[in-house]
């Protein structure tokens, strides 16, 4: 089991975007929120990092963020069929990645609050969001 590096070059894939659900408006970021991360709406309407360390609230996924946010910022989530770049050639093809116990990160396995897996490698670098809720 291991964390998956990020790229310093994460970036969502803005042509998959476009025909992607989103949540905008009326959403702040509850916490400074790293780009490409799995992210939740927490009961005080705030947007949190997700993590698989339990199988609670801080495991559901409302989005993915398309690019970092400083807390108190309007945030936009992306749903799933959404490609991003993640990684620098780390990624084996095909392979289901989960939440990871850090905040906001992914794992190459599962873990306690993710059993089921939140995105695919496509690629060597790239990601799909597979899934938001």
């Amino acid at each position: 089991m291991a964390q998956v590096a990020r790229s310093s070059k994460a970036q969502i894939d803005v042509v998959s975007a476009q025909h992607a659900q989103q949540i905008a408006g009326s959403v702040y970021a509850g916490e400074a929120l790293d780009a490409i991360a799995p992210c939740r709406i927490h009961t005080d309407g705030n947007v949190y990092m997700s993590n698989g360390t339990a199988a609670n609230i801080e495991a559901r996924i409302d989005g993915w963020t398309p690019r970092s946010y400083a807390a108190g910022e309007a945030v936009t989530l992306f749903g799933r069929g959404v490609r991003a770049k993640y990684s620098d050639g780390l990624l084996t093809p095909g392979s289901i990645l989960y939440l990871d116990t850090v905040d906001g990160r992914l794992n190459d396995a599962a873990t306690t609050g993710d059993t089921v897996g939140v995105a695919k490698a496509i690629n060597a670098d790239d990601i799909r969001f597979t899934r938001d809720s």
